[in-house]
């Protein structure tokens, strides 16, 4: 069964960077989808970020030129760079996984994530 864990929020200042981690425990299959989401407070959980098992790497319009997913050489850790941070960036973030992706993963809502982190907390104040 795949665990996941979220690390590396904190409180930064509009401008700022940080980077989040997302660690992978357990087995995946050989398709997946990873993403990041985000849920800011009385607002809809957020898409951020795509990294699927081809590498193919897709980005919400919103953070577009300012966040980067990666994932180690291992597989083990899902990577959020987040540059340029803004106030609207506040919210939890978390990182999921879809195992056996069938079809891109653009067409997965987030309810088709089959495991979730804890999930991290971003604060970008002015």
């Amino acid at each position: 069964q795949v665990q996941l864990a979220e690390s590396g929020g904190g409180a930064v200042q509009a401008g700022g960077s940080l980077t989040l981690s997302c660690e992978v425990s357990g087995d995946t299959t050989r398709t997946y989808c990873m993403a990041w989401f985000r849920q800011a407070p009385e607002k809809a959980r957020e898409r951020v970020a795509i990294f699927d098992s081809n590498g193919i790497r897709t980005y919400a319009d919103s953070v577009k030129g300012r966040v980067t997913i990666s994932q180690d050489n291992a597989g083990n850790v899902l990577i959020l760079q987040m540059n340029s941070l803004k106030p609207e960036d506040t919210a939890m973030y978390y990182c999921a996984i879809r195992t056996n992706r069938w079809q891109p993963c653009a067409n997965y809502r987030s309810h088709e994530y089959t495991t979730w982190g804890q999930g991290t907390q971003v604060t970008v104040s002015l």
